[in-house]
């Protein structure tokens, strides 16, 4: 038994071994599980079919390809995913990122733009599964909690206003968000107030419905309402615009045809949208592994959720993503696999081939309506507060991305937020500064002053410690603190001690200023050591640069008071055989 338990703990964290590429996530799947698989399938459906519908209209695109998206998303991820409650399809997130990028390149609706966003589909689902089979799961950490919140607070503001027009009735817009909202403006004595009371009034269902239970499908309810008035009224009579007759049946399975050129021009929007999807694929395979009792697999859940965008981009759809709402609405109905992703699909299939009709009379301002409601929900109100509250500088970057994303070309804001969250991450490892530290009174401890306790010091050692990794964006300010400190304790210095407890890695610009610090201190006449050097990266570091061979085992301690101990020891030893 221990060793079968140990064979399916290796072969979670490969994700990718024998039988377990297929299916994965129905592991250990019993009888007993299908009937909460039913009911959570039958709930996902009733959540993802007018969700679908609207995400596909807010990329311009015809509401029967986001149920295509919806059922290759929830089929390729069953196969080769391995969380258990995930849900992949179309998604409001990426939608516009994508839709801004393509408007660029094509006219929204024609048949370019569909196969543009079929071969994006296919770049972005190659990505995202050559990032899960390259074990790439870290590249979803490089978005910050704040400069996430603010990208999606910028999406959402896009959102609103891009369906503005379908909730007031007038005719829809097009350029930038400006022009959008110049447009409204321009046209708003023609508001349609029937259209208007359609939109909000589904609105108020929805969100009715998801106070009271997120269980509740309240999107459904409401467009089976709006429809109803639609027909009982007579409302396209009244200026009240609908979806009109889709078509049924399944698409054609084939490769787009894009010219050399365009494939060229989708590359920066593909590598941007595979970020956003690991990012989310990542934050919500970790928010969900737990209630299944098995750890995360983000990696194989990127090949899942990457295998989806191919296999929509072959239905002529367009990529997918990873859904936190309509994954917890699995979970919270009782799914205990996949099979309830595929129930759904095969309801949604069912609508496609014989239910197309029923949605004829679908008011479009119903379904903007719903991305009203989408929109409101990505929304990260607490982290606004508390970010505001408690790091107000971080507060500015939730401000800088929305207004980038807003402002500027969609995809130049997305750049424009994944840069200043790295530059965040770089500024916090710039402020590190090399600080003193004291003896606490009666311990083996070595510890930042406090300014309430007095510590001791040893007299000629001097112990530092630097909190943070070592590189390039640092390493000069660390030389100028290090020497700064020597300089003031000249004449009586006899030993440095580098506590490196944080210092997790070294790089090479790093190495040079650290070898250039030890042969300052050695020509001033005092010994260089490092203590508490935990990592073993940077320990592999310390050996490949020359900085371990050029120190020597006598100066390598594993605590700072060994250290002293040592060095004090041999210093007292050599004081007293001099004659």
């Amino acid at each position: 038994m221990g060793e079968a338990r140990m064979q399916d703990e290796a072969d979670r964290r490969t994700g990718l071994q024998g039988s377990r590429l297929l299916f994965g996530a129905l592991q250990g799947w019993r009888s007993r599980d299908l009937s909460g698989d039913l009911t959570a399938g039958l709930t996902l459906a009733a959540i993802a079919i007018p969700e679908q519908m609207a995400t596909a209209r807010l990329g311009d695109f015809s509401p029967e390809v986001g149920f295509f998206a919806f059922i290759a998303g929830s089929l390729a991820f069953a196969v080769l995913g391995a969380s258990r409650y995930l849900s992949a399809g179309a998604d409001s997130t990426i939608t516009p990122i994508f839709a801004g990028g393509l408007a660029l390149i094509a006219t929204s609706g024609s048949p370019q733009y569909a196969a543009l966003a079929a071969m994006l589909a296919l770049m972005v689902g190659a990505i995202v599964v050559a990032g899960g089979l390259l074990r790439l799961g870290w590249l979803a950490d490089l978005l910050s909690v704040p400069v996430t919140s603010g990208f999606l607070a910028g999406i959402s503001l896009h959102i609103i206003i891009s369906q503005l027009p379908g909730v007031l009735g007038l005719p829809a817009g097009s350029g930038d968000v400006f022009q959008r909202l110049a447009a409204i403006y321009h046209d708003f004595g023609q508001v349609n107030l029937s259209s208007v009371a359609l939109g909000f009034g589904v609105f108020a269902v929805v969100f009715a419905g998801e106070r009271i239970s997120p269980r509740i499908p309240g999107a459904l309810i409401a467009l089976a309402l709006a429809t109803l008035a639609v027909v009982a009224f007579d409302l396209p009579r009244h200026g009240v615009a609908v979806l009109g007759p889709l078509p049924e049946g399944l698409p054609n399975i084939s490769v787009p045809s894009v010219a050399v050129e365009d494939l060229r021009t989708l590359v920066p929007t593909a590598l941007l949208i595979a970020l956003v999807v690991m990012v989310q694929t990542a934050a919500t395979t970790r928010s969900f592994a737990g209630r299944s009792g098995q750890g995360p697999d983000v990696n194989r859940d990127f090949v899942g959720v990457g295998a989806g965008s191919l296999l929509a981009g072959l239905f002529g759809a367009f990529p997918v993503n990873a859904s936190p709402p309509r994954t917890a609405i699995v979970s919270e109905t009782g799914g205990r696999s996949q099979l309830a992703g595929l129930f759904a699909a095969a309801i949604v299939l069912a609508l496609v081939l014989f239910g197309a009709r029923l949605l004829a009379n679908v008011p479009e301002a119903a379904l903007a309506g719903v991305l009203f409601f989408v929109a409101l929900r990505i929304l990260r109100w607490p982290t606004f507060v508390a970010t505001l509250r408690q790091a107000p500088v971080e507060f500015a970057l939730i401000v800088v991305t929305a207004i980038a994303i807003v402002a500027l070309p969609i995809e130049v804001g997305v750049a424009t937020g994944i840069v200043l969250s790295l530059l965040h991450g770089l500024w916090g490892m710039t402020q590190a500064r090399a600080i003193e530290f004291e003896k606490v009174p009666g311990t083996s401890i070595w510890w930042p002053p406090d300014k309430g306790k007095a510590g001791e010091r040893v007299a000629g050692v001097l112990v530092v410690a630097f909190q943070a990794p070592l590189s390039f964006v640092n390493a000069e300010r660390f030389q100028r603190d290090l020497q700064a400190m020597i300089a003031a304790r000249a004449g009586d210095l006899r030993h440095v001690v580098l506590e490196c407890s944080s210092v997790t890695d070294i790089d090479y610009t790093a190495a040079g200023v650290l070898s250039d610090v030890i042969a300052s201190c050695r020509s001033s006449g005092a010994s260089f050591s490092i203590a508490r050097l935990e990592s073993v990266r940077a320990q592999a570091a310390l050996a490949r640069f020359g900085i371990a061979g050029e120190l020597g085992p006598d100066h390598i301690f594993r605590s700072v008071d060994n250290a002293v101990a040592a060095l004090t020891g041999q210093a007292v030893a050599k004081k007293g055989s001099q004659p």
